[in-house]
């Protein structure tokens, strides 16, 4: 067996960097510092010197959905289901995205369901194509319809809905200034929209 020694790492190590945190290029942290300077502020001061590495790093993570296809979590599929045929449906997702517009918060909740036709996804997975989609740059009607398609497109059910409801930062601190205002979304397919005894099933069940 084989064992590495630490120092033969200690070349890897940056000691302006202990917890290997991604780099930030200095175009991006130039163009940070150049938006607080524009702002108002010193991005000199000590409170604000390292402001340009933290905020290139939290965009990194706020957009993380750039780096796959959500469709990928409704790639495992379970055809065994004990001849289940109602309503699959997840309510109250927490999720967080930012408008394209401002890069303000979007901060709020989701409720997705579908209509099986022999195939179903573990529930966490709906939360994660939710996710995936939210962590972009986003508009909410862009953001419900991406969701929904998904889950039709890969899950080929009899019927998808998808609701959400976000406070939209853009509205709330800035502008109108107006706190406390909710948008509603929804897209609806299949069945869903083309019978209305199960159109009315899902929106009573997810509580529209």
């Amino acid at each position: 067996m084989n064992y590495v020694s630490a120092h033969d790492h200690d070349d890897e190590f940056d000691p302006e960097n202990p917890m290997g945190k991604p780099e930030v290029p200095d175009h991006v942290q130039n163009a940070i510092r150049t938006l607080i300077e524009w702002a108002g502020d010193d991005p000199n001061r000590e409170g604000l010197r390292d402001t340009p590495k933290r905020v290139g790093r939290a965009w990194l993570e706020y957009c993380e959905g750039y780096k796959e296809d959500p469709a990928i979590h409704l790639s495992r599929i379970f055809e065994e289901v004990g001849g289940y045929d109602e309503i699959v449906l997840l309510k109250d997702i927490p999720f967080q995205s930012h408008c394209e517009h401002h890069m303000a918060p979007i901060i709020g909740k989701a409720a997705i369901a579908y209509l099986p036709n022999k195939k179903v996804v573990g529930i966490s997975k709906l939360a994660r194509v939710l996710h995936g989609y939210a962590q972009r740059l986003q508009i909410q009607e862009r953001l419900t319809a991406e969701v929904a398609q998904c889950i039709w497109d890969n899950l080929d059910p009899h019927g998808v809905a998808v609701v959400i409801e976000a406070q939209h930062g853009c509205m709330t601190g800035r502008g109108v200034k107006t706190p406390g205002v909710g948008m509603i979304t929804s897209r609806i397919l299949g069945c869903f929209l083309d019978n209305d005894s199960s159109r009315k099933e899902v929106m009573s069940l997810m509580g529209y």
